[in-house]
């Protein structure tokens, strides 16, 4: 797996823990478990949890965040497999992991994320104090690691797992970008068959799991033809709610690999669609992308861009390179470079999460760059709950010229009709009003 980019696309920023041998933090899953001895099993701690009815008379722990972190994000390094670390002894070398290739690797960007967003128990503490229709609160990483407060124990599946990912969430998303149009361009040439294919429809999948309410998409399969995956919306676009993107995910399964690519015909179709849709006044009126799912570019097609995305490049191009092979990795490279976008090579499908998410850093630039700190409130959640979000901006100015975000701080708030009996005087209504900004794409 590789990834590149130009002009400081990417840079690791580690923040190291403090000197002392050892630190520790609970974990949400993991707390207050106990082997068959009835002692705190090898990563657990004991953790104080009390009904509380604020929180539907849910067990939580008032004083104290937990912490979540995806099942892919560590391996035998600090944990067994697809377990996650609830309260780890970490020596001071676990922050000079061995190389990627070593099975025995590990991120140290999460776990000293994980130390430095302690901290935030005191805010997440002091925000409850100062407000009675405030319930959860968050902060998802960027890396992955998901903090909330009160802290309450998960349950994982009948496997043993829990799939949730901060990241793919919709106050994550809005707080992440601004609105997007994008197209998504998927090679089903013959080169792409078996798990070629596989890797390439999941890929695609996760780039719609993180397309908001909105973003306006539509996807085109290429090969020496072009095919819309929805036959009925060629030559436009549609919101990316929840119903669209469900109907186009059932359509990527009716996807075949066949023929020779012609991807220069491919990304002249995703020009115009994203160049006439802007026109219509119908879009995001915002901020446009063309994603390349593909095993690899014969050529640069700079006439392409120069006819169509040169020299305002107002739409940025995010190449994802399916496979092992890197033959023609170089002009994918290029493409992205040359288009403010990013290059990401998937090689298999546990590869593709962590690639897709990538994209949204290079898009939430702008905000970063500009320090805006939008608050951007969701709709309702099924249990009517709506929501505020803030990004969190990286404090370190290699970070901040580079365009990084550090996370997203989420907050929850009761409905509107258990409002009026926690906080007196409060007479209904939306505190903030959804601000959706949209940021110069020349950065």
């Amino acid at each position: 797996m590789h990834d590149y980019t130009c002009c400081s696309c990417s840079v690791s920023n580690i923040l190291h823990v403090r000197s002392s041998p050892q630190y520790e933090y609970f974990n949400a899953v993991l707390i207050n478990e106990v082997d068959e001895e009835g002692n705190n099993v090898e990563l657990g701690a004991e953790f104080l949890l009390e009904p509380n009815d604020h929180f539907n008379n849910l067990s939580v722990n008032l004083s104290l965040s937990v912490v979540q972190v995806p099942t892919n994000m560590y391996n035998k390094g600090w944990s067994r497999m697809n377990t996650i670390i609830t309260m780890i002894t970490i020596s001071l070398a676990c922050l000079f992991p061995p190389p990627p290739s070593s099975s025995s690797s590990s991120d140290p960007d999460i776990v000293n994320g994980v130390y430095w967003s302690e901290a935030l128990n005191r805010v997440f503490v002091d925000n409850f104090e100062k407000d009675p229709t405030l319930i959860w609160q968050y902060f998802g990483s960027a890396k992955g690691f998901f903090r909330q407060y009160p802290g309450v124990k998960w349950h994982p599946d009948e496997h043993g797992v829990i799939g949730f990912d901060c990241r793919n969430r919709k106050w994550y998303i809005q707080a992440a970008t601004s609105p997007k149009d994008v197209v998504i361009l998927v090679d089903v040439s013959g080169s792409m068959k078996g798990l070629r294919l596989t890797i390439a429809r999941q890929t695609v999948s996760s780039i719609l799991d993180t397309l908001g309410d909105d973003d306006f998409f539509n996807i085109i399969a290429y090969n020496q033809e072009i095919h819309y995956v929805e036959p009925c919306l060629n030559g436009t676009l549609v919101r990316a709610d929840r119903t669209n993107k469900d109907h186009f995910r059932e359509h990527l399964d009716k996807l075949f690999a066949k023929g020779i690519g012609l991807l220069g015909e491919a990304l002249t179709e995703a020009f115009t669609i994203l160049s006439d849709f802007n026109q219509t006044g119908r879009g995001s009126l915002c901020s446009q992308a063309i994603m390349l799912v593909t095993d690899g570019a014969t050529q640069m097609y700079d006439d392409v861009f120069e006819r169509h995305n040169w020299p305002e490049r107002k739409v940025r191009i995010f190449p994802y390179l399916i496979g092992r092979e890197s033959a023609f990795a170089d002009n994918l490279k290029w493409m992205a470079c040359a288009n403010k976008g990013y290059f990401s090579q998937i090689s298999t499908l546990a590869d593709v999460q962590e690639n897709v998410m990538r994209y949204l850093h290079v898009m939430s630039r702008p905000k970063v760059i500009d320090h805006e700190h939008d608050t951007v409130w969701t709709e309702a959640y099924v249990d009517s709950a709506p929501s505020s979000a803030d990004p969190v901006l990286s404090p370190t100015p290699a970070s901040h010229s580079a365009g990084l975000t550090t996370g997203r701080l989420e907050s929850r708030y009761m409905a509107l009709d258990e409002r009026a009996n926690a906080s007196p005087g409060y007479t209904g209504g939306a505190r903030l009003a959804l601000a959706r900004c949209c940021y110069p794409s020349d950065i």
